[in-house]
């Protein structure tokens, strides 16, 4: 396998973990939190989906967001399927423009975050986007842990 090759299978195990820990939590608890400033679960989900589009903008913007206006702004929360529906063209894209890439873009490539004083090379901005995923993951099996309800068996 190459680098992009691997990155490739680390954003695909990543997903298709999260989309089962997600898919066993029941659509009742979708609005449950933590307390009051934390997202709802469904807003945690959506938080996940929006946030990979908004990478891949930061990505083909080499940092600079400009006037980025998120699809999502006007959406509605409903549940996980429609959720991932929505999100499903971004994320092919994504994918897609990941497979582009070759050995060179990912270690000459920058991202430039001045706003955040962040200079990273593309393969390991990547790495922190599926970093975010997965914290996020994390965040959520303490969610259901502290509502008391099953935790799906992720570690396959």
């Amino acid at each position: 396998m190459n680098s992009t090759e691997v990155i490739l299978l680390n954003f695909s195990e990543i997903r298709r973990r999260s989309i089962k820990l997600w898919s066993g939590i029941p659509n009742e608890y979708l609005n449950w939190k933590p307390d009051e400033n934390a997202f709802t679960i469904i807003e945690m989900i959506r938080h996940v989906l929006e946030g990979e589009h908004l990478f891949h903008k930061i990505i083909e913007n080499r940092g600079n967001l400009g006037n980025y206006k998120s699809p999502w702004k006007e959406l509605k929360y409903s549940d996980l399927k429609n959720e991932l529906d929505f999100a499903e063209n971004y994320r092919a894209d994504f994918l897609s423009m990941i497979n582009r890439l070759n050995e060179s873009d990912l270690e000459n490539v920058k991202i430039e975050r001045k706003e955040v004083g962040q200079s990273k090379k593309l393969g390991d901005y990547l790495n922190r986007i599926a970093y975010h995923e997965t914290v996020h993951t994390g965040q959520m099996l303490s969610y259901l842990r502290t509502i008391g309800i099953d935790r799906p068996q992720i570690w396959d």
